[in-house]
């Protein structure tokens, strides 16, 4: 248990509770999913929820049930209910951070930008700090800020109703104009046709070339930013860094060892014995498609410079989708072509100089090798 993340969960309820309703086709707002969710980072050691609850009162019941503190925020008829609550939540948890020092984790419930400088001084006081809200009602400032970011419309358990289809309405026709001779029948109204209803929040899966891309400029910024092996956890808690709305789960995959595993199996990466079980070390492969990609460079160079002699570098890497369309020298963990042509020079797979006559660089095939 010491070495347990303590979490401290704050909701501001009436963003969560709305957001639902409005969002998520009327449905009701349930904390389950998202207690499921923290239980698997940690022991939630405070809960609470702030609102005016004589407007949620069937909700009480369902907070009661699940240990968590309801804070009353009463108000007088035709009072704006809004900063009240923003701010009685603000000063319970920066007061909260300095009184208990072993709570290492705030969860701020809530899709309200006003909450960004909260998050932002918690995380000055050395809290991690996990955001949750509705996304169709969550600010843009908001999950940035969040060192993890979690939609709760995609947490697990969440089951969204299906959009309710309309009746389109039958379409109005101009005023018939007034008989002419000959003319015997009128046309008969025509009915729109029906939209096809949508899922609410139905969005196309995540493409994992992107993820592919993503992961291996990851691990290539670690190993060249620190001198230790870049672990699974290491790597996990970086993407949540560079985006803390990350879930290995929008892509298909049921955890984070999973989504590795598909990976290595692509030889976008390589999984080795880590120091920890269950916690792999991640690199990039030294051979395989690197390999390849740097004899397709090399093939494409030499093509080329049968007819123009030094191959220029702008252009070049059309040249080489050309001959093999799914090049990517990102998937490889270079952060741009010039780099990865650098890497094939240093490996004497090409020669690479810059030319001020050009103004760019040019590459040659080695004479002799």
């Amino acid at each position: 248990m010491d070495h347990e993340d303590r979490i401290a969960l704050f909701l501001d309820y009436e963003n969560l509770a709305l957001g639902a309703r409005e969002h998520l086709g009327g449905m009701v707002f349930d904390l389950r999913p998202i207690a499921d969710a923290l239980a698997e980072r940690g022991r939630v050691v405070v809960r609470r929820a702030y609102a005016d609850w004589s407007y949620f009162d069937e909700d009480r019941r369902m907070l009661t049930r699940s240990h968590v503190e309801l804070i009353e925020m009463p108000q007088r008829m035709g009072a704006s209910r809004k900063n009240a609550a923003d701010i009685k939540m603000a000063v319970d948890a920066v007061e909260l951070a300095f009184e208990r020092a072993y709570v290492s984790t705030f969860v701020i419930c809530t899709g309200d930008s006003d909450f960004t400088p909260l998050v932002h001084k918690l995380r000055e006081l050395n809290k991690r700090v996990i955001g949750v809200g509705v996304e169709k009602s969550t600010s843009a400032l908001l999950p940035p800020a969040c060192d993890e970011f979690l939609y709760y419309d995609r947490l697990e358990g969440v089951d969204v109703p299906p959009a309710r289809a309309r009746r389109g309405r039958p379409a109005r026709l101009p005023s018939p104009e007034p008989e002419q001779a000959g003319q015997v029948e009128q046309a008969e109204p025509v009915e729109a046709a029906e939209p096809e209803a949508q899922p609410v929040g139905a969005e196309p899966a995540r493409d994992v070339d992107t993820l592919s891309v993503l992961v291996a400029q990851t691990v290539a910024g670690l190993q060249g930013s620190s001198s230790g092996e870049v672990t699974a956890s290491t790597l996990k808690r970086t993407l949540l860094r560079k985006d803390p709305t990350f879930s290995e789960s929008d892509y298909g995959f049921r955890t984070f060892g999973e989504l590795l595993r598909h990976l290595a199996g692509r030889t976008v990466i390589e999984l080795a014995e880590g120091p920890a079980k269950g916690d792999p070390e991640v690199s990039l492969p030294e051979h395989g498609d690197r390999e390849v990609a740097f004899g397709l460079l090399r093939s494409v160079v030499a093509d080329l410079a049968r007819g123009e002699g030094d191959v220029a570098l702008s252009g070049l890497k059309n040249q080489l989708r050309r001959a093999r369309p799914d090049f990517s020298e990102k998937k490889l963990g270079y952060r741009s072509f010039l780099q990865f042509c650098k890497a094939a020079a240093t490996s004497g797979v090409v020669d690479l100089r810059w030319s001020a006559d050009a103004d760019d660089y040019l590459l040659t095939v080695p004479a002799a090798s």
